[in-house]
């Protein structure tokens, strides 16, 4: 295996083409970075790591900035924005038929139209994420006092620094290898890895040695486990009918139609994540502006931190997600209209409803061993936590869960570039 390896990285590294766009990666990857050390005007460093250090909320949200919201950066919003403007727009095709017809049904017209809406939405959105975050870090001391003018200067740099990743993201997508924000997210969380190693080390005590022992161990299964799950997958048998030409017939071909076990990858994580975030942040951000008090955000803030009842929602969340993202980007009915419309069937089965009917239910019951699956994973430092009591092992868990599985997705991407060139 490790021979392959080898082999497969000097084939990809010798290829002019694949290694421009490795190349390309590498180099937004660091522009990224660069500008995730340069901090907005009038920040309170000190205030600022006394509010990090006391908020775990602000830690999770801070995975989706890619660290840039820790520093209080430029690109503070991180790819925040455009995924929210992403779920919503995900929503929207259940909700308004015009929609769903844009994304499923008129191909890649369609498919970047939707796009284009979900750019158009993540203005709006990054710019009241802007309004609320600067005026929620002002209420807590973090940011000094700032004139009118420098404020709005802060919130047109913050939005503008939002949708530049956004774009940065897209380039990476379409000029390099693998999902361009899913590799801002990871670059993110990979360059939070030595602070947050370094951190826990100074923070450890003899006798909390035996649970970093234990969540060492159950890192090391929980990547083995998403290696093993991810590439696991049910396959349906497709037969083709014979073809009569003339006088002679040919014998039809037989296939089979792969369904992966972990079909969503890692988008459920994400969503469930955004989706418990949300509520503290909106609720916060209403305190923060005086339009409420802040009895709710107590008991939303008690909520979070009781890593139990956190982790219920978060496992039913996850499962919730994993089915409704996979009921979107996965419709048994257009898969059977296809295998008709190219004369192949499932043996045994009818061409047209029962085919659907048939891929539908494979599909609703290999979604809930994988839906189970993955929320067990999500949640499982959750459950160190509450039986360790070790509170800096809920972000790392969550962190390693999305690395791997963007790390996974972006080795196969590079294989399918280097199988490509083989043949």
């Amino acid at each position: 295996m490790f021979n392959t390896f080898i082999h497969k990285a000097k084939l990809a590294l010798s290829d002019p083409a694949i290694r421009n766009r490795i190349f390309f990666v590498i180099a937004a990857i660091l522009l990224f970075r660069l500008l995730a050390n340069i901090p907005i005007p009038g920040v309170n460093h000190l205030a600022l790591e006394t509010f990090f250090a006391n908020n775990q909320f602000f830690g999770l949200l801070n995975l989706f900035s890619g660290g840039g919201l820790s520093q209080l950066s430029i690109v503070m919003l991180g790819v925040g924005p455009y995924i929210t403007a992403s779920i919503v727009m995900q929503v929207a095709t259940i909700i308004f038929p015009g929609v769903k017809r844009a994304y499923t049904e008129e191909g890649e017209a369609g498919r970047a139209r939707f796009i284009n809406w979900s750019r158009l939405l993540t203005v709006p959105l990054a710019a009241l994420q802007a309004i609320a975050f600067l005026f929620l870090l002002r209420s807590e001391g973090v940011l000094l006092p700032l004139s009118a003018l420098d404020l709005v200067a802060n919130i047109v740099i913050v939005t503008a620094g939002s949708l530049l990743l956004m774009w940065i993201g897209e380039l990476v997508t379409e000029f390099g290898i693998g999902n361009g924000v899913s590799l801002i997210i990871f670059a993110g969380i990979v360059a939070g890895l030595p602070s947050a190693v370094s951190q826990s080390l100074f923070a450890a005590s003899t006798a909390s040695i035996p649970a970093y022992l234990g969540f060492i161990a159950l890192a090391l299964a929980m990547i083995y486990a998403v290696v093993v799950v991810s590439d696991a997958e049910r396959t349906i048998p497709i037969a083709y009918a014979r073809a009569v030409r003339g006088a002679a017939m040919s014998q039809g071909a037989a296939t089979y139609l792969p369904i992966r076990l972990l079909q969503a990858g890692v988008i459920p994580i994400i969503f469930a994540l955004s989706f418990l975030l949300l509520p503290q942040f909106v609720l916060s951000s209403l305190a923060a502006l005086g339009l409420t008090g802040g009895v709710l955000v107590a008991w939303y803030s008690a909520f979070l931190a009781n890593p139990w009842q956190y982790g219920a929602a978060y496992f039913v969340l996850v499962v919730l997600f994993t089915y409704f993202y996979t009921s979107i980007t996965f419709e048994p009915s257009r898969v059977a209209d296809n295998l008709q419309k190219g004369g192949a069937f499932v043996p045994g089965v009818r061409p047209g409803r029962e085919t659907e009917h048939y891929i539908e239910n494979v599909v609703t019951r290999i979604t809930l061993p994988g839906a189970v699956f993955l929320g067990l994973l999500a949640v499982a430092p959750s459950i160190v936590q509450g039986l360790t009591g070790v509170a800096t092992l809920l972000i790392g868990g969550t962190a390693l869960l999305i690395a791997v599985q963007v790390a996974l997705d972006l080795a196969r991407k590079i294989d399918a570039q280097v199988s490509l060139r083989e043949y």
